[in-house]
């Protein structure tokens, strides 16, 4: 194995993880995982907006990891023989 598919598998699995985490933590009608966890976090409205847009850009970020890893792992080898 190459070192470049090293990374690039390095970077998905840690990259997917992340987005599970990240997906995870999002708010949702009131009834996600960070309303039971992070409810006394967001006891002032002004801070939930911050709170949520950074969540939002960590979010992109790994998703956009995501991608990029997949599709050169696409480019690497497309019959999908990692040999």
């Amino acid at each position: 194995m190459n070192p470049l598919l090293i990374l690039v598998i390095i970077a998905l699995v840690i990259s997917g993880a992340g987005l599970i985490v990240f997906i995870m933590l999002h708010s949702g009608k009131g009834t996600g995982i960070s309303d039971a966890i992070a409810s006394s976090l967001y006891s002032t409205s002004s801070g939930t907006s911050i709170i949520e847009k950074n969540l939002d850009r960590i979010t992109i970020i790994f998703a956009v990891v995501f991608l990029i890893s997949l599709i050169l792992l696409m480019i690497i080898y497309p019959q999908g023989t990692i040999a």
